[in-house]
């Protein structure tokens, strides 16, 4: 649940450097999971022909897993053969303790995993296993492997799987991108990190600078007993800048964070951020944020633009569509929803003007692919129509239980060692009517804050109760910004707070936010997913002052 990509990835690192000892069992299985990464290359990479069809080599191992299992008795098949790349790369200025020197602390990690997972139906239930010895031999054994644990699954099931229909396919897809980030030097990252906070620690009122770039990328062939046979490769940006200032004699301290949008896309979006140019200015906005007075609480009108609207989507709409969730699947780790199945259809959620699409269509949204892993197509399609909800986000075998005969295509697994299950796709606010500007929506507050970046939330484990702070506030008095202030958190229940949205900004105005790390299931999984929108405005939204 936690969407801040710098704490997860940290803590993610930290897990895994963590070790009970190396057995010589252990010590063999990274040996030949090693040998399987080196195999990789020859089965990934850029097409070398104008089909664009998947690569053979694939299919043919993917073949020994849908007759093993046919083999087996089991009436479906699918394998998943992937391989992930994670990068990050950094810098840290702070002072050195005890000393007027800055210390200049450079980071880069650089990961790849590689491996396939089985899925089975058998007896009507699911069995899966997993193995990174992408070896024909191995493939067999895993879906033997696989048949055994839905054999054993289907001793207490309570009702068969049953599958929405899909039709199949044969396909090769790229995320549109121009430059592939791992084709760029990790020394040119980093000058261009240093740079950049360099030029946040040159405002002498600064105390730390971060920054930072990530990249992840994504091969994956899909393959299934239907007749789909699909590849594709996706790759993304994950782009972080902060500066940090320090008041010692009163023990207060302020962030201001240059948020740019992590997308689906290549190295060619990088030069386009400016993050340089930026880096002066958020050093300069810390330092204000420092002294900024703050909030007079109280009942207030908001106007959220999309680098902070994007994460109220997330919590009070993305989660509480998720059928899995609705249907108390999630109770234990995640929570549950209050949009319960009987609503679906009937239940305002919204003002007339608030439509809400799943869609993992869009160009350069983090969930966009053309096929999820099901190997359902992927498609728009309505959450909330004019406030009204409409549509859950579902997977092949959960449409049946609201009624619908098709996925959404919401299928997604984050490795090839876990069961994929019902993911966030991108999820958006429409934008509003056209010549409706951030402008005008300022200039019809009398009272009310302007908000910009994501901060501190909380939400509750049902997605009604919530409360969100931001990165960046503003005072608007009389239809006009004014400066900025400080310690702001509004709070509100979600269908009170949707609504209270009577302004949405045009088309032009639209754009994604991303959210890298949403975390979901037991053993946890994470995903990627886009939440675009317009500036938004809600009226008489109760704010708190913070501490």
């Amino acid at each position: 649940m936690n969407p801040d990509p710098l704490r997860r990835f940290f803590r993610s690192q930290l897990a895994k450097c963590s070790t009970d000892g190396v057995t010589r069992r252990a010590f063999l299985g990274a040996a030949a999971t090693t040998a399987s990464l080196l195999s990789a290359p020859g089965l990934f990479g850029a097409p070398d022909d104008a089909s664009q069809q998947p690569v053979a080599a694939l299919e043919n191992l993917a073949a020994n897993a849908l007759a093993e299992a046919k083999r087996q008795g089991a009436s479906y098949c699918d394998i998943r053969i992937n391989r992930y790349r994670d990068q990050y790369s950094g810098y840290r200025l702070s002072p050195q303790r005890g000393s007027s020197k800055t210390d200049e602390v450079p980071f880069v990690t650089d990961q790849q995993s590689f491996g396939f997972g089985v899925r089975v139906i058998v007896n009507g239930q699911w069995g899966f296993a997993a193995s990174p010895l992408v070896t024909a031999d191995e493939i067999a054994r895993i879906a033997r492997e696989a048949v055994l644990v839905a054999k054993a699954n289907s001793v207490l099931q309570a009702a068969p799987v049953q599958l929405a229909p899909t039709a199949s396919y044969k396909d090769r897809w790229i995320s549109p991108h121009e430059i592939d980030p791992f084709s760029i030097s990790v020394g040119e990252k980093l000058d261009l990190l240093h740079t950049a906070t360099a030029a946040i620690k040159k405002n002498p009122k600064v105390f730390s600078a971060f920054g930072m770039l990530g990249f992840h990328a994504e091969d994956k062939y899909f393959a299934s007993s239907e007749g789909s046979s699909i590849q594709q490769y996706i790759v993304q940006v994950y782009p972080f800048l902060t500066a940090s200032a320090v008041d010692f004699q009163n023990g207060v301290s302020r962030e201001r964070s240059y948020q740019v949008a992590p997308l689906s896309i290549g190295w060619e979006y990088v030069p386009k951020m400016n993050l340089g140019e930026n880096a002066s200015r958020i050093a300069e906005e810390s330092v204000e944020h420092l002294a900024a007075p703050p909030v007079k609480p109280g009942k207030k009108d908001l106007v959220l633009l999309p680098s902070h609207l994007c994460l109220t989507i997330h919590e009070s709409l993305a989660h509480s569509t998720e059928l899995d969730r609705a249907l108390g699947y999630e109770a234990n780790f995640a929570g549950t929803s209050f949009l319960t199945p009987e609503k679906m259809g009937n239940y305002r959620v919204g003002s007339d003007i608030v439509t809400v699409y799943g869609d993992r269509t869009t160009e350069h949204g983090l969930a966009t692919v053309k096929y999820d892993d099901d190997g359902v197509r992927t498609t728009k399609f309505p959450i909330l129509d004019k406030g009204i909800f409409v549509h859950y986000q579902t997977i092949r075998d959960q449409a049946h239980l609201v009624g619908e005969k098709e996925s959404r295509g919401c299928c997604y697994s984050d490795s090839w060692s876990d069961i994929p299950f019902q993911r966030i796709p991108n999820v958006w606010l429409a934008p509003g009517p056209r010549d409706t500007t951030l402008d005008t929506l300022i200039s019809g507050v009398d009272d009310g804050v302007l908000i910009e970046g994501t901060g501190s939330w909380s939400i509750d484990q049902q997605r009604y109760n919530f409360q969100f702070g931001g990165d960046a506030f503003w005072e608007i008095k009389g239809g006009k910004k004014g400066g900025m202030i400080s310690r702001v958190a509004y709070q509100a229940r979600t269908p009170d707070f949707w609504h209270s949205c009577d302004g949405i900004a045009d088309a032009s105005f639209w754009q994604q936010y991303g959210l890298a790390n949403d975390g979901k299931g037991e053993p946890e999984q994470t995903n990627a997913m886009s939440h675009g929108c317009s500036p938004s405005r809600f009226r008489q939204i109760n704010v708190l002052l913070t501490d």
